[in-house]
């Protein structure tokens, strides 16, 4: 499937078919630990009590505050931007080397023009199989309106193996409230619904 055709863009096919060969060597994994689930969940809003009914075990949430989804080491970057907000995000992730002893991976970008996406570093050298190696990627872009999805990648390659990541952005529509929104709206340009918070829109 190719992005230029599907209009659904990174989620009609995700990082792509399946290599049975290539998959029992993929030079690059990023591995999460249980704790790394846990600390999603209680991110996520899960309180200890809940956790434990997903865990079976004695862990907690203690120390643990609320923080954005795309902080777990996942393979994958999913910007989720305000209607109206700014294409801003830093992701950060920690790759295994399950390849070569000695190898050196360059980060390869693919995104749309109105996007800038880095890798910090974009180079990431590895000296035996099991060291690990933490990266940035950083995506800006300007305010998006019910922008449709955008698409793009980051492709890590050491001349053998290619570990691809889909990265998209796109927009939602947060519930609208009147005493709170309407000051914001007015500020973008948009009419002041203020006055009609307690009336019926279109009334006297």
């Amino acid at each position: 499937m190719d992005p230029r055709k599907n209009e659904d863009a990174e989620f009609a096919y995700g990082s792509g078919h399946i290599n049975p060969l290539q998959a029992v060597n993929p030079g690059l994994v990023y591995d999460a630990s249980a704790q790394d689930y846990i600390t999603f969940l209680c991110a996520q809003g899960y309180n200890t009590t809940t956790l434990r009914q997903v865990t079976g075990d004695n862990s907690t949430c203690n120390g643990i505050s609320l923080g954005k989804a795309w902080n777990l080491n996942y393979p994958s970057f999913a910007l989720s931007v305000p209607d109206g907000g700014y294409a801003t995000g830093s992701f950060y992730r920690t790759v295994t080397n399950v390849g070569s002893p000695n190898s050196t991976y360059n980060a390869i970008v693919f995104s749309p023009a109105n996007l800038t996406i880095s890798v910090v570093p974009s180079t990431l050298t590895f000296s035996q199989v099991g060291e690990k190696k933490s990266f940035v990627v950083k995506v800006n872009g300007g305010r998006l309106f019910q922008q449709p999805i955008m698409s793009a990648c980051i492709t890590w390659f050491d001349g053998k193996h290619t570990v691809r990541s889909p990265l998209v952005v796109y927009t939602t529509i947060l519930p609208f409230d009147m005493d709170t929104d309407a000051t914001a709206l007015s500020s973008l340009g948009r009419p002041n619904l203020a006055h009609k918070k307690k009336g019926r829109i279109g009334g006297n």
